[in-house]
């Protein structure tokens, strides 16, 4: 899988709330300055050439849907940042935020149970 730029990720995260759209449809969904049906399109077309979309033909017209989840990317996403930025250690990453303060003790607490919850998923499902 490969990384978003930031436009296709804007057109991404509008096909996964749509589940599918038209290119003219995308556009109405943008915040915002409009950007030409054009753009959108060559977006829509490099999406489809990195398999993260995929079309449905209506005559000339293509209904465009995501191929690729939010979950699947966003998990792709997070594996790339921990690689890049924290050798791949989730507990460097929360260190990280702890220290600059902007995770509380909720918060950390919070998210060793969601982690403890994930583990026994994990093992639940490895045991099976």
């Amino acid at each position: 899988m490969q990384e978003l730029t930031k436009a296709e990720e804007k057109i991404m995260q509008l096909l996964w709330d749509a589940e599918k759209a038209f290119v003219k449809e995308l556009i109405e969904k943008i915040e915002g300055k409009k950007p030409s049906y054009t753009t959108v399109s060559t977006i829509v077309r490099i999406l489809e050439t990195k398999k993260f979309v995929g079309h449905k033909a209506y005559g000339n017209t293509h209904q465009y849907f995501p191929l690729i989840s939010r979950e699947e990317y966003a998990k792709f996403a997070t594996r790339s940042v921990l690689d890049r930025y924290f050798d791949g250690s989730f507990k460097k990453l929360v260190s990280f935020f702890a220290k600059k303060e902007e995770i509380d003790i909720e918060e950390l607490d919070d998210i060793m149970k969601m982690m403890e919850k994930e583990e026994k998923k994990d093992d639940t499902h490895s045991n099976s």
